[in-house]
């Protein structure tokens, strides 16, 4: 539903209706960050009240994030063919992305295997903080700062742009129930 409800956009004056999959992109890695800091801060009360549940919730938004982290790359890989000709994987953002969802998934399969929950919830809290850094000092080649559709001052552009962020964000609270799910019960 979320792509194609993004199919039916608003275009641009220079990406024209290409734009729609920068949309699609846009929303999803910010879902997977909104995961990862949600995944943080449920870690974080976790250490501090010693109560499993908020370590139950780290795990599981940590999983919803590095998966909404795999699948944002080949929307970004499809946005940059469909904008400008052909695939630059060399740009910093798209190199680093691809470091982060390496690192990423081989510590959400570590800390699955390893199942202690101190340990889960700590390692999201490093996480995310070794990726806001690492991306606040990136450069910005084909990522215009600081965000091209809050500073359009288009309202249908940036109400759309939000409306699609709160759908995935709702995608991505589902798919953490579903994570939940699968956890064992601690009794």
């Amino acid at each position: 539903m979320i792509a194609l409800l993004a199919l039916l956009g608003p275009q641009e004056k220079s990406l024209g209706s290409n734009v729609r999959l920068v949309y699609l992109h846009g929303a999803w890695v910010m879902a997977a960050e909104v995961a990862f800091i949600a995944a943080a801060l449920a870690g974080l009360f976790g250490l501090l009240l010693r109560k499993d549940i908020f370590h139950a919730w780290s795990a599981a938004l940590g999983r919803t994030g590095i998966i909404f982290w795999l699948t944002y790359l080949p929307l970004s890989l499809f946005a940059m063919q469909a904008n400008w000709n052909g695939l630059f994987l060399a740009e910093p953002r798209f190199r680093l992305a691809m470091i982060f969802a390496i690192t990423g998934v081989l510590l959400q399969l570590g800390l699955w295997l390893f199942n202690i929950s101190w340990l889960t919830s700590f390692a999201n809290i490093l996480y995310i903080i070794a990726l806001r850094v690492v991306f606040a000092t990136a450069q910005n080649i084909m990522h215009p700062p600081p965000s091209p559709i809050f500073n359009s001052g288009l309202w249908n552009v940036i109400l759309f742009f939000v409306g699609l962020n709160i759908l995935a964000w709702v995608a991505g609270y589902f798919l953490t129930l579903f994570f939940l799910s699968l956890q064992p019960n601690k009794e």
